[in-house]
């Protein structure tokens, strides 16, 4: 499983093309403020910018304080939200660590899903794919499972 990183802010202009294409190809929304990632200044004019997002976490603290099951586990890290089962209740975004689950002013969620469409959309390749972390952890762990059964 990939997931998305944001690796070399250090190049970042601060365009929120990323943030525009999330909303637009992943949520079909016209605003940056509903979108799985968010860019901001680091503090003041001359010091850069920031990229939050949603860091894959397994277990993820969103999914654990979701009362209807809207959020599930992604395997690899990471989430998967169920709109429809969404009640607005905005426990998912007071769980997460990281504040990357933002809240639209009905209260709907929005969170990176690791897809990945806006990386081709920063120019100067910023964000990035890599390997989950948790992906080899739990195909070790089932493997080894695996052998000692067998």
């Amino acid at each position: 499983m990939k997931v998305l990183r944001a690796s070399r802010m250090d190049r970042c202009i601060g365009c929120h093309s990323c943030s525009l294409a999330c909303a637009r190809m992943v949520h079909k929304q016209l605003s940056w403020n509903k979108a799985g990632i968010r860019i901001k200044s680091s503090g003041g004019i001359t010091t850069g910018f920031e990229a939050t997002l949603c860091l894959a976490c397994d277990p993820a603290p969103c999914v654990l304080a979701c009362p209807t099951g809207a959020f599930s586990q992604r395997r690899g890290g990471g989430v998967v939200v169920k709109r429809e089962l969404c009640i607005q209740c905005g426990k998912c975004a007071e769980a997460c660590p990281v504040d990357a689950v933002y809240l639209d002013a009905g209260g709907n969620p929005f969170v990176c899903i690791h897809c990945g469409r806006c990386v081709p959309f920063c120019p100067h390749t910023c964000l990035e794919m890599q390997d989950a972390p948790h992906a080899h952890t739990s195909q070790k762990m089932v493997g080894e499972v695996t052998e000692d059964a067998g």
